[in-house]
């Protein structure tokens, strides 16, 4: 392999970091053992040149010149793999910014002047979109479980409480019924809060617009088109709450044709080195408000330094690309365009305007 080549420098970082923390294998069952620089090496290595999968990585200790160079030609199998990176994974996260910060010491990541590419992905969610209950679904489920509450305590009040059926008795079906009233009711809640913050977050951009249409019409423009609505603190009717992950949201998913129940997983690549420089999730179902967030992950030694920023038209907002070139930040080259095959027809660079 030549000198410069990414294994030279995953094993040079790697020998580098104090690592005093990294779990090994201690069941004293007679497995085979691995220095744990090495697994955390090869994991590191592997990842950086997309092969994820744990048997995949196996497999590449046979056939991968660069993955049998940092094995030490030995074959770790897919099971002690996958055991590293779960009781490492805060290991591997505290890593990151020493990796980079290696990477400017080896000259492999330049400082000044980067140029940054960003985009997202779907992350399926540990969690069925059939979990999922809608604002509107989940208050038409309370209506109809305050009524056969209402309908059981009635007829617990009849003389003759018998069971409703062999092993259902009618305390029970009052119990059961106001659990699930009351997760329902909470997932109202949850669903309520988010309208309110994503209303509050969405006022700034609504004050912007009608300033600037004020503005213009105060020159003597004729501004066409209806007024911005302003941001409403409503949920709408197809809002979701999922009860296995409340945390994720139902996105589109693939070419846009299906939806998963899933997060948007975020990542900012220097493009000369290839090297990762940011990498965050988010619970938003696009791209649109996740230039700025993205960047921000982007650790400060390396954010000073960024020139230029390369993004989708899925990222591209002219509120988004002014709040990130604002007070002399990157330049943000977006494509604002695509034609019916994604093809981009047209990218520009938008810069901050008066």
């Amino acid at each position: 392999m030549p000198q410069d080549h990414l294994a030279h420098y995953v094993l040079d970082a790697v020998e580098n970091l104090p690592l005093t923390t990294l779990c090994v294998n201690e069941r004293g069952t007679g497995d085979e053992q691995f220095p744990p620089r090495m697994l955390l090496g090869l994991v590191i290595y592997c990842y950086a040149t997309g092969t994820f999968s744990s048997r995949a990585i196996e497999r590449a200790t046979y056939t991968d010149v660069a993955v049998r160079f940092l094995s030490g030609d030995t074959h770790p199998d897919h099971t002690t793999i996958c055991e590293f990176r779960r009781q490492n994974g805060p290991v591997l996260a505290e890593s990151f910014v020493q990796v980079l910060e290696l990477a400017r010491e080896l000259k492999l990541l330049k400082f000044g002047q980067l140029t940054l590419a960003a985009d997202g992905t779907k992350v399926l969610a540990n969690a069925s979109k059939h979990s999922a209950v809608s604002y509107q679904r989940a208050g038409e489920q309370i209506e109809l479980l305050r009524q056969e509450v209402t309908q059981l305590l009635a007829k617990a009040e009849q003389a003759d409480s018998a069971p409703l059926q062999d092993g259902l008795t009618i305390p029970a079906e009052i119990a059961r019924r106001r659990d699930r009233l009351a997760k329902l009711e909470a997932a109202r809640t949850v669903i309520e809060e988010r309208a309110r913050h994503r209303a509050a977050q969405d006022q700034p951009a609504y004050a912007a617009k009608q300033a600037d249409r004020a503005a213009r019409r105060a020159r003597g423009e004729i501004v066409g088109g209806r007024d911005p609505q302003p941001p409403s603190a409503t949920p709408a009717p197809k809002d979701q709450f999922n009860f296995t992950d409340p945390d994720s949201r139902i996105m589109k998913a693939g070419t846009g044709s299906h939806f998963e129940q899933a997060y948007n997983a975020q990542a900012a690549v220097e493009t000369d080195s290839r090297l990762i420089v940011a990498a965050r999730v988010s619970d938003a179902p696009n791209d649109k408000e996740q230039l700025a967030p993205t960047l921000q992950a982007v650790p400060a030694p390396v954010r000073e330094q960024v020139a230029a920023v390369l993004v989708d038209n899925g990222f591209y907002s002219a509120a988004a690309v002014a709040a990130v070139e604002a007070d002399g930040g990157p330049t943000v080259y977006a494509a604002v365009e695509k034609t019916g095959n994604s093809s981009i027809r047209q990218s520009c660079s938008y810069l901050n305007k008066a």
